[in-house]
C-alpha cells in the first residue's frame, strides 16, 4: 500500500464541498481509496479505522484539512494529490463572483448593496460569525451545525430585533428571490411561500407545488430546532409576518416535523391573523385539525401542496393527482409470502423518512426507527432493524465523520444488501434526492447493489419489491425522467411524489392486520 498524506493547516472548507470533492477524488484513475476531510477527532476515527491513521495525522488541529490519498498498485501518489488539488481549484472558479474577502465586514464594505449572508464554518466559530452578519445588517442563512441552543436564541432574538432573517443553524434549504441556497431543486417562481423547519419536507413541498403548476416566490428555512420550546418558534413566526407582509406573496405554507405542542399553538395563533390563506402541515401521528378561516391543514406534502395551488386559483380537475395504482398494489400483495410482513425503509431525507413512517404507522404498532418519536419504539441498535423499520441516514447517528447520503451512498448499499437477506422482508424503500449539492446521478450510483439485492433474495427463491422516489423537478439535473427510467429499467417501482412512496409502501406488505 501506498500511502500520501498531506495536512493543510488553518484550511477550512465546509462539509458539503468536501464530500463532493471527496467523491470526486474517489472517481480520479489510480485511486484506491481518497479521504478529504477536515481534522476532526470523528474523522481521525474514520482513518483509524481504515488503518490510515498515523501519528502526523493524529496531531493534526480541528482547523486543518486532511488529504490522504492510497493509490492504486502503480499509481503516482504526487499526480494523484496534483489532480485532487486542482478539484478544489475547479470549484472555486466555479462562482459568479470571484473577488474573496477575509471577513463579513470587509464583504459588506466592499458589496453595500449585499443583504444576505450564507454561513458554512467549523460550528465552534458559526455563531460569531452570524452575529457579525445580522450586526452589519445582513440576513443570515446559517449553514452549520454544532451550534448551541443558547446561541441560536440569542441570534435569532437579534435577528427580530433587527428585522432580518435568521435561517438555521443547521438551514440546508433555502430559495431567496429565485435562487437556490445550499440543498434545493429548480423549481419556477410564483407567489406561494415556504417556511419550513424542515430541509427536505421544504424541497417535497417545492417540488410537488412545481409539479402542480404553482410556483414559490420565496422559502424561508429555520433550522430544524426553531419549534422545540427552548426556540419557540422565533424564526417562523418571523418569516410569517415577512410573506404576510410580501406583495410578491399570496398563499403561505409552513412544513415542519412534529413541532414541540405549545410552540405549534404558537405559530397557528400568529397564522390565524394573517390576511393571506395559510396551509399548515406538521408532520405526524395524528390527524390534522379541521380547517378554519383562513387556515387550512394537511396531513402530508402532497396534499399541503394541492390546496396551496388550489388556492391560487389553478383547478383540481386539470391536475394529475396521481391517484394509488391499487392494481399494482394488488399485485405486489399476491406475489409477496405469507412471511414477507416488513417494511425497510432507506432515506437520504429526514422528513421523507418521517412521512412514510407516519403512514405506516396509521395501520402497524411494531414500526422502529432512529428518529422515532416513541422512545419505545427508536432503535437500540441502528445497524439491526426490527420488524418495520424505517432509518434516516442523514441522521447524526449514521453522518459523524462520514458524508451525507445525498452525496455518498456508501452507507445505503450496505444496508440494502443487508435487508435483502432477511426473509421476512416484503419492500425495501428509497429516496433518491435530484437538485444543486446532490449527487450527480443518485439512482446510478445505486444500480449494482440494487441488482446485488435482487440476485440475493432471487437466489433463495424469494420475491422482492423495491420501491423508489426520485424528489426532484422537470428542470432539475440530472434528469427526473432519466432517473425514473433507470429504476424503471432495473425492475424498481416508482413511485410519483413523498405521500404515495409511503401509502404504497405500507400497502405493499399489509396483510389484513389492525393496528
Amino acid at each position: 500500500m501506498s500511502v500520501k498524506i498531506v495536512i493543510k493547516p488553518n484550511t477550512y472548507f465546509d462539509s458539503v464541498s468536501l464530500m463532493s470533492i471527496s467523491t470526486r477524488a474517489n472517481k480520479l484513475d489510480g485511486v484506491e481509496q481518497a479521504f478529504v476531510a477536515m481534522a476532526t477527532e470523528m474523522n481521525k476515527g474514520v482513518l483509524k479505522n481504515l488503518g490510515l491513521l498515523t501519528p502526523e495525522l493524529e496531531q493534526a488541529k480541528n482547523g486543518d484539512l486532511m488529504i490522504v490519498i492510497n493509490g492504486k498498485s502503480g499509481a503516482d501518489n504526487e499526480q494523484l494529490l496534483v489532480a485532487i488539488e486542482e478539484l478544489f481549484n475547479t470549484k472555486a472558479q466555479t462562482g459568479s463572483h470571484e473577488a474573496r474577502y477575509a471577513t463579513i465586514a470587509s464583504a459588506k464594505k466592499h458589496i453595500p448593496e449585499s443583504n444576505l449572508a450564507v454561513i458554512s464554518v467549523n460550528g465552534l466559530f458559526a455563531a460569531r460569525e452570524a452575529r457579525q452578519a445580522l450586526q452589519n445588517d445582513l440576513n443570515v442563512m446559517l449553514f452549520s451545525d454544532n451550534v448551541s441552543v443558547e446561541d441560536e436564541l440569542a441570534l435569532k432574538q437579534l435577528a427580530h430585533e433587527k428585522g432580518l432573517l435568521m435561517m438555521g443553524p443547521d438551514c440546508g434549504t433555502a430559495i431567496i428571490n429565485g435562487a437556490a441556497l445550499c440543498f434545493g431543486n429548480a423549481v419556477r417562481r410564483g407567489n406561494i411561500g415556504i417556511v419550513g423547519a424542515s430541509g427536505t419536507g421544504s424541497q417535497e413541498l417545492s417540488v410537488r407545488i412545481h409539479e402542480f403548476g404553482g410556483g414559490v416566490s420565496q422559502l424561508i428555512g429555520t433550522g430544524g430546532r426553531d419549534l422545540s420550546e427552548k426556540i419557540g418558534g422565533l424564526m417562523m413566526l418571523d418569516a410569517i409576518a415577512m410573506l404576510d407582509a410580501d406583495d410578491a406573496t399570496q398563499v403561505i405554507t409552513l412544513i415542519s416535523k412534529p413541532p414541540a405542542p405549545p410552540v405549534a399553538e404558537k405559530v397557528l395563533a400568529r397564522a390565524r391573523t394573517c390576511r393571506k390563506p395559510v396551509v399548515v402541515c406538521f408532520l405526524g401521528r395524528h390527524q390534522p385539525p379541521a380547517d378554519e378561516g383562513n387556515l387550512q391543514f394537511a396531513r402530508g406534502t402532497k396534499e399541503a401542496a394541492l390546496k396551496a395551488v388550489l388556492l391560487t386559483g389553478v383547478k383540481k380537475e386539470s391536475l394529475d393527482l396521481h391517484p394509488l395504482n391499487w392494481p399494482l398494489i394488488d399485485e405486489v400483495r399476491a406475489r409477496l409470502t405469507p412471511q414477507q410482513k416488513y417494511i425497510r425503509g432507506l432515506f437520504c431525507g429526514g422528513t421523507l423518512c418521517d412521512e412514510a413512517m407516519f403512514a405506516a404507522l396509521e395501520k402497524f404498532d411494531d414500526v422502529y426507527s432512529n428518529i422515532q418519536p416513541d422512545p419505545a419504539k427508536r432503535l437500540y441498535d441502528i445497524n439491526v432493524s426490527k420488524a418495520h423499520t424505517f432509518l434516516d441516514f442523514g441522521d447524526d447517528d449514521f453522518t459523524h465523520g462520514k458524508p451525507h447520503p445525498m452525496i455518498d451512498p456508501t452507507n445505503r448499499i450496505s444496508r440494502l444488501l443487508q435487508e435483502a437477506r432477511d426473509p421476512e422482508v416484503g419492500v425495501i424503500v428509497m429516496d433518491f434526492v435530484l437538485g444543486f449539492g446532490a449527487h450527480e446521478d443518485p439512482v446510478g450510483v445505486m444500480l449494482e447493489a440494487i441488482k446485488e439485492a435482487q440476485a440475493t433474495a432471487k437466489a433463495d427463491n424469494r420475491p422482492l419489491a423495491i420501491l423508489g422516489y426520485v424528489l426532484g423537478t422537470d428542470q432539475d439535473s440530472p434528469s427526473l425522467a432519466q432517473q425514473c427510467q433507470l429504476l424503471t429499467e432495473a425492475g424498481v417501482i416508482w413511485a410519483s411524489s413523498s405521500t404515495n412512496t409511503g401509502l404504497l409502501a405500507r400497502e405493499f406488505v399489509f396483510k389484513g392486520e389492525t393496528a
